[in-house]
Order: structure tokens, then sequence, then C-alpha cells
């Protein structure tokens, strides 16, 4: 029930202590603030850590060509492995129930040229299936097609930073742009949620790569993508067959741990979730220990509050009044503070964390934040402490004797 007299009391008492009541109110308020700054900044280290490890799709394998360490089947050491068109088609053929798309990746990097405006790119000679492995959104036009590796046609696909960069306003649709004294025609422009470094790539069919240069058949890396419903095992499992079959078919040492290498996208995910875990609950043990140091805080003062206060509390028992209301005065009066400093502390912490949220993408923290449940319910935990933290002395206090507290120094 409201009582003005009570409410009238406590509004005195704390005009008249403005100090303890600062100190009580900054040591809820800061403990509620480190909180939500410190599982802010943990929330944006893990956004970062995804994004830069999740950005391409996650049910993909990629393998890379290297050189031999071993001696095997007379094939001397230090042997170059390449890969050839023929080598897309036998894992179409020998692993069909187990593949989605598979697409080469040829890398290069040359100037390129439109009209007076000129930057140097790296372009990625790729299949159509590239297109979801990346998960490359198309802003204009379209992708490469099988038409285009069939025909081996001089069409690009740029980023949106290279459409940018060289078109400026201009629509760079059916434009012809010189990429390294090749010219090509520009089919579409893509964006890609992976950042700016992404969407400076210039996308153009292997088959073209290849033409250009003096009509090799060499592929440089290999990607293939399976069934997301082969699950984690299966994904290793599938790798495991991949790498037995290209060293059995590159004429490899099976215990050759350099002539061909694997990087399964599964497994990284994998990882990369066990790692977002640890991440989390070693922030939320940061917190746990801010919130615990808060409430140690507010337990300090408030019987430092409630001995300085023994002998008032001696002449309000002399004058009548019962332990029960001595104890409902100082809990009302913890309660008070303790909820209008840790909101306080609450809503201070989220501006902070919008405010700063930006600048902080060059230390690797992205879109820090805290969901508004978490840092509310952390705020009831410290806030019910802190009613805790003014009951028990209040109840000891409740107990002294009108003369004992009174004879109190």
């Amino acid at each position: 029930m409201f009582n003005k007299d009570r409410w009238r009391e406590i509004f005195e008492t704390i005009g008249k202590n403005k100090l303890r009541t600062f100190l009580s109110g900054f040591t809820v308020a800061l403990g509620i603030f480190i909180f939500i700054i410190l599982f802010g900044l943990g929330n944006g280290l893990k956004n970062t850590f995804q994004e830069f490890f999740l950005d391409d799709a996650s049910n993909a394998i990629y393998i890379f060509p290297g050189k031999t360490s071993l001696p095997y089947k007379g094939f001397k050491a230090n042997r170059r492995i390449d890969f050839e068109n023929e080598d897309l088609e036998d894992i179409k053929l020998n692993f069909p129930m187990f593949t989605e798309h598979v697409t080469p990746r040829i890398t290069r990097s040359a100037l390129t040229r439109y009209k007076s405006q000129s930057n140097s790119y790296t372009t990625r000679a790729v299949a159509p299936g590239y297109q979801f492995i990346e998960k490359t959104i198309l802003m204009k036009g379209r992708y490469i097609n099988q038409t285009d590796l069939k025909s081996k046609t001089k069409h690009a696909v740029i980023g949106r930073l290279v459409a940018k960069d060289l078109f400026k306003t201009e629509d760079p649709r059916g434009k012809y742009i010189d990429i390294g004294s090749t010219v090509f025609k520009v089919i579409g422009v893509f964006q890609d949620d992976g950042g700016d470094n992404e969407e400076r790539f210039i996308y153009i069919p292997f088959t073209t790569r290849q033409l250009i240069e003096k009509s090799n058949d060499k592929v440089g890396e290999i990607i293939v993508t399976f069934p997301k419903e082969l699950g984690h095992p299966g994904a290793m499992a599938f790798e495991s067959s991949l790498k037995k079959y290209f060293k059995d078919k590159k004429s490899i040492d099976p215990s050759d741990p350099n002539g061909i290498f694997f990087r399964n996208q599964t497994d990284n995910l994998k990882q990369t979730q066990q790692f977002a875990v640890v991440l989390q609950l070693i922030v939320s043990f940061v917190g746990l220990g801010t919130l615990i140091a808060g409430i140690i805080g507010i337990s300090n003062i408030m019987v430092f509050v409630v001995k300085e206060r023994t002998k008032e509390l001696g002449i309000r028992k002399a004058l009548g009044a019962t332990p029960r209301s001595v104890i409902e005065m100082i809990l009302q009066e913890s309660v008070f503070i303790t909820t209008l400093s840790g909101y306080f502390g609450l809503f201070s912490g989220i501006v902070v964390l919008k405010n700063v949220g930006l600048r902080l993408e060059d230390y690797f923290i992205k879109n820090p934040f805290i969901d508004f449940g978490t840092a509310f319910s952390a705020t009831i935990v410290l806030i019910i402490f802190g009613a805790i933290a003014g009951y028990i002395p209040a109840k000891r206090a409740s107990r002294i004797k009108p003369i004992v507290a009174l004879r109190d120094e």
C-alpha cells in the first residue's frame, strides 16, 4: 500500500545524505553499465567471427593442388599436382549422390579499364554453381550460365564497388571493359554480404580464361558442394572419399600431407559454433562477475548505511516504531535507490553500445548489442540482491534495543 509519509521520509533521508545515496546508486549503475558493455562487446566479437568464417556456403569442400613431398609409384618428390577439366567431370561421375555443384576457381589479377577510368582487380574464372557457393546477390543483370561456358563467351559479372569505381552513375550492363588487354561485356552486377573486398571481384567463365591462356585445360582449385542433409559426419566421410580418390588418381602417396589439400566448410562451421559457445560462456562469466561485484558493493554500502543510522533507528523504536516498520523503511529505500540506479545504468549502457558500434569495426567488433531481455533480467537480479543487501542489516538493526542504539557512537 502506498504510504505518503513513508515516501516523504525516504526522500528527506536521501536529501540529507546525498553522498551516501550517490555511492549506493553509483555502485548499482556501474555494475549494470559494465555488464551491458561487456556483454555487448562479446556479441560484437562473435558477430565478426561468424561473418568472417560463415560468409560462404557451409556445405562446401575446397580442394587445392600442391606439391608432393614423398616419392610414389616411380614419381619423384616435389612434383606439382594440377587439376584439369576432366577432374570436374570425374567428381560428378563418381560421386553423383554427394554433389550439388562442382566448380573450378582460377584466380588472376589484371588492370581493368573503362573509358578514362582504370584500376587493378582480381578476376575469378568460375562455373555457374559458384554463385551459390559465394552466396552472391545479383543487383542487375544475370550470372554466368552454361551457355557462357560452352561458347567461351567474353562475359563478365562485376562487383558493386567495381561498378562504382569504373562506371560511377552509369548502368554497367551491356558496356565493355578491358581486362588485361581482353575486352569483356558486362552482363551483371553483384553485391556480397562478405564486405567491400568481396565486391571488388570480377567473375568470368572459366572456359574463357582457359582460352585466353593458350587454350589449356587447367582449372586451379576445385570447389564441391554437397547436400546439407549429410551433416558433419557425412561431410567428413565425403571429404575422406574425395581425398582417397584424388590421391589414387594423381598417384600421390596416401601418407603424403602435401600433395593435395582440403578445406571442409562444415568442419569449419562446427569449430566456429564451438568457439561461439566458448566466447559466450566467457562473456557470461565476466558479466556474472561484474554483477557479483556490484552486489558485494551494495551489501557493503548498506551495512555502512544501517550502521550510520543506528542511533536514528533507536530513537524511532523508542518512539514506538515496530521492528517491521524499521525493516520496511530501510528495505523500501534500498529497493528504490537500486531500481532507479539500475535502470539508469541499463539505458546508459544500451545508448553507449549504439553510439560506439560503428566505430569499433576496425577492432574486429561489429554491431555490438545485447538483447533487452538479457539486460532487463540482469537488472532485476541486481535489484533483488539489492533488496536482500538492505534486508539483512535492517533485520539486524531492528533487533537492537533502543537504549543500546541511543548509546551508539
